[in-house]
């Protein structure tokens, strides 16, 4: 298996030149991604091997790949499947695997603008939060993670901590990522940060609009 990950990490030699971004916890390839990442190289890590992952290994694991080795890590909403003292490491995993100016792109849940719909609208914990492709989406599918999934015996879904702003930015700074900016809003019970360890150049700052 290490010479597999290995293998799929150190393309990076065969291909001067071209961006690649690390896709943590993304399930599928399948699943889009955001449209700047359309002419990069896509590389797919997921502990789940169902998905035709490029790499399969925990996130929690990063720091046994070669450093260095990617210019951004999208990884959306998997962040809030580590219990909170993992995400430290999963971070510095994160930190690890970028290039000296890559970017972290982060999506998790707004747990913030959840407790205030909840309270705005009377809500339930078995209360619908939203629709979605996959069907109503409870209060309780936020914080806990997709109750049908789960059920179903995919644990993968399982959440085991939760974010706020404030609380992402601090521990990412405290990860070392100090330079975070807001990505502009893809939904109300959404957070997108794209994260930083020095200040982003014009290439990243026009990339990601910031």
């Amino acid at each position: 298996m290490l010479k597999a990950v290995l293998a799929s990490v150190l393309k990076r030699d065969s291909a001067p030149g071209i961006h690649r971004f690390l896709n943590v916890g993304g399930g599928s390839k399948r699943v889009p991604v955001p449209a700047h990442y359309a002419h990069w190289e896509h590389v797919l890590l997921d502990v789940n091997p169902a998905g035709g992952a490029d790499i399969v290994l925990d996130a929690r694991k990063l720091r046994e790949l070669p450093g260095a080795q990617f210019d951004a890590v999208y990884c959306s909403h998997n962040l809030e499947h580590y219990y909170i003292h993992e995400v430290p490491g999963v971070l510095a995993g994160f930190a690890h695997v970028l290039t000296l100016q890559g970017f972290l792109e982060l999506r998790v849940p707004d747990l913030a603008a959840v407790m205030r719909e909840a309270i705005r609208r009377n809500l339930d914990v078995e209360d619908a939060l939203y629709s979605s492709p996959a069907g109503p989406i409870s209060v309780r599918d936020v914080l806990y993670g997709f109750g049908a999934e789960i059920g179903r015996g995919n644990e993968f879904y399982a959440h085991k901590t939760g974010f706020t702003a404030r609380s992402l930015r601090r521990i990412l700074a405290e990860a070392g990522f100090d330079h975070v900016f807001a990505l502009a809003e893809m939904g109300g019970f959404e957070l997108r940060l794209a994260a930083f360890r020095g200040a982003p150049g014009a290439n990243e700052r026009g990339l990601l609009k910031v």
